[in-house]
């Protein structure tokens, strides 16, 4: 395959059938976690990826470079819990030598934060979004299923001072279990530097307890935070961000990721990468294009990106928009059913990044 990574890119940007540029991959490094979050893995015991089916951290960096090559110049790495990977650093180092990859991001649950947030910011790594869905103690253990909350908000503290900014906050914000929690975590995000981004709970992969009610919406939160804030103002600017961002009164800003309730699928740009090797085009995409077999047969990059067009133009997902349509014909069940769930690990969010 070829080698040089700083080559001058030739290749055309792809766009998929409603014009939507190839533009941002989420790369799984991992289908393990940690945690057992209810809406991601409800069970206990899962059937694990292969090891050896796992992408080296070569093979990850051939792929990024095939897929800069088509227009990707965002990289975002998951898990599972990514910090789970042995050596994380040394693969955000190697895709820092991809001088068409402008942004390089790392998704976490912050359990092992601390530990590892200096050698990340060492190696490159551009930004750090934290998943963090409650402060108090006993909520954290009943969805997660573990004792981790400090080790959390050790992690998050760590961003800082390691020296990264634009630090974020992710929270699935879920009615009847934290919708009482949004300005605490406002508050917690000014007083650690971070952009709280409040997320609608989603009927993807292992949410199988997912129901239309437990939904709390952006209208929802938007009308919480006024309660306590006052006027909120939207920040109008072009991008292809999931978040739609909002400033309070003293200069805060928050975002919120209506995914459930305001689909964004006509600028949705990302795809994702299991740590096998398996493409999603959506993330609600019950099938995935393999490219570990071709690019382990020693295909050359020509052929892998040939792979990789071919897939990307003809992409038709609009998984939100079509699961949002599902409410005029009060169809909108389980996503899918937790015995096919375990016949394949690839249709948990888990396996492939959320």
């Amino acid at each position: 395959m070829s080698d040089p990574v700083n080559k001058k890119n030739t290749a055309m940007a792809a766009s998929d059938t409603w014009g939507r540029p190839l533009k941002a991959l989420r790369i799984s490094v991992t289908d393990r976690c940690n945690l057992r979050c209810q809406y991601c893995m409800p069970e206990e015991n899962y059937v694990w990826l292969p090891r050896e089916t796992l992408l080296t951290f070569e093979e990850i960096v051939t792929l990024t470079r095939v897929f800069s090559d088509l227009g990707v110049d965002k990289v975002r790495i998951t898990g599972g819990e990514p910090l789970l990977r042995k050596d994380l650093s040394t693969l955000i180092r190697m895709l820092r030598q991809n001088n068409r990859i402008s942004d390089v991001a790392l998704t976490t649950n912050g359990v092992l934060l601390n530990e590892q947030a200096q050698a990340l910011f060492d190696a490159g790594l551009h930004r750090v979004t934290v998943s963090l869905d409650t402060m108090k103690p006993e909520r954290f253990k009943a969805l997660t299923k573990r004792d981790s909350v400090e080790q959390v908000l050790e992690g998050i503290q760590s961003v800082g001072r390691a020296g990264f900014k634009g630090l974020k906050i992710d929270t699935v914000a879920i009615h009847g279990y934290n919708d009482d929690e949004l300005v605490d975590l406002i508050e917690y995000g000014k007083h650690v530097s971070a952009e709280v981004r409040f997320i609608e709970y989603m009927d993807v992969g292992g949410a199988t307890d997912w129901s239309a009610d437990k939904v709390f919406s952006r209208a929802a939160i938007l009308q919480t935070l006024k309660q306590r804030y006052g006027a909120i103002e939207p920040i109008e600017e072009e991008s292809s961000a999931p978040a739609q961002r909002f400033l309070l009164s003293d200069g805060t800003t928050f975002g919120i990721i209506a995914s459930t309730t305001t689909p964004f699928c006509a600028t949705c740009d990302r795809s994702r990468l299991t740590a096998d090797g398996m493409w999603y085009l959506c993330l609600y995409a019950k099938t995935g294009i393999d490219l570990r077999q071709p690019l382990r047969s020693s295909t050359s990059d020509q052929d892998l990106q040939s792979r990789i067009r071919s897939g990307w133009e003809s992409r038709q997902d609009r998984g939100a928009e079509e699961r949002k349509e599902l409410e005029r014909v009060n169809s909108r069940g389980r996503f899918i059913e937790i015995d096919r769930l375990r016949q394949d690990p690839h249709l948990e969010m888990h396996a492939r990044g959320g």
